[in-house]
């Protein structure tokens, strides 16, 4: 490895620390280095974010009330290995040793015998150590928004060419919602004539099987929903191009921010106010394959739709609290 740091930086009232009740979101872009929009859209935003605080109310109403991380870019020795910029180039791709890092995390479904790599290590620790409750991974090469899962088991139902999560429904309106934001991925066009995304969305799975990707372990192990933004046809497009990518998914990548705030939120305490950290709390019907747990502060966040839910947490020790009918109307 050559060693360059993976720099993230972190905007909102609190940036030092998590505070109860302000939930964790990040964008991660670059983790192909020859892949580059995301990278300069992230700092585009940024700049957007920090520059706007203060004066638009809807950025500031965000950043008060959200902890905002951006990894402009995962795969830094990759990104310099891309010499000649071109739509199509492949040597950048791959980390320093040669690896895919989008193929290197733990695989919900299969024994993933890759080597953890060092970047791939350092995003594990970091999303171990947050309480994130909503992320994405942006990319290039298409145009579309892909959510989980991307590999599969017969429970999954992958063998009939989808891999449906218990949250589908949330993934694909998390989807969704950056699609209809952007300037033309609503469209499903793709980048040629042999594949269109309907809405310009689809099950990672349905467009083609993928073993140790990011967002299934974020799903998976870091009780965090994460999709997969692929931003542009072109890997790596002329630098006179990329105001416009900016200006295309400026939008998107705002009202996405947003829907960290959708569901309900809360706290698991003991009957003298002490939180209760690791506490299995669900709503019926949707069994994960972790259950989720509270954090250290014995917080919850659980992005539903709007709807009417059981929630139930689970303390070894203590009586099993169940709200039952629990109606989430509107994302405030």
């Amino acid at each position: 490895m050559e060693r360059r740091d993976l720099w993230v930086l972190v905007l909102g009232r609190f940036p030092t620390q998590h505070k109860i009740g302000i939930p964790e979101f990040k964008y991660v872009a670059n983790m192909h280095g020859d892949e580059t929009v995301g990278r300069e859209i992230l700092l585009h935003l940024i700049d957007f974010l920090v520059t706007s605080y203060g004066r638009d109310p809807v950025i500031t109403r965000l950043l008060n009330n959200t902890r905002i991380h951006i990894m402009p870019t995962m795969n830094p020795d990759g990104f310099e290995a891309t010499k000649v910029p071109d739509c199509y180039y492949t040597r950048g791709r791959y980390n320093r040793n040669g690896d895919d890092l989008n193929r290197n995390f733990p695989d919900a479904f299969e024994n993933n015998s890759a080597s953890i790599q060092p970047e791939t290590r350092a995003v594990m620790d970091w999303i171990k150590n947050e309480t994130f409750v909503l992320s994405a991974n942006l990319h290039g090469g298409a145009l579309v928004a892909s959510y989980t899962f991307d590999n599969g088991n017969p429970v999954t139902g992958s063998l009939k060419g989808y891999s449906k999560s218990p949250d589908d429904d949330v993934f694909i309106h998390l989807a969704k919602t950056y699609s209809s934001n952007h300037a033309s991925m609503y469209k499903g066009t793709g980048c040629d004539n042999r594949q269109t995304f309907p809405e310009g969305i689809t099950n990672g799975y349905s467009w083609y099987q993928l073993e140790g990707g990011m967002q299934d372990y974020n799903y998976v192990w870091g009780q965090c929903f994460e999709i997969t933004l692929e931003l542009s046809c072109c890997k790596y497009p002329p630098a006179d191009q990329l105001e416009k990518f900016w200006r295309d998914n400026k939008v998107a990548l705002i009202e996405y921010i947003k829907q960290v705030h959708l569901g309900v939120k809360g706290q698991v305490t003991d009957k003298n106010g002490n939180p209760i950290p690791n506490a299995i709390v669900e709503a019926k019907g949707r069994p994960h394959v972790c259950p989720y747990r509270t954090n250290e502060q014995g917080e919850y966040f659980l992005l539903l739709l709007p709807g009417t839910y059981v929630i139930n947490a689970t303390v070894p020790g203590f009586k099993s609290m169940l709200k039952t009918d629990l109606e989430h109307l509107t994302n405030k």
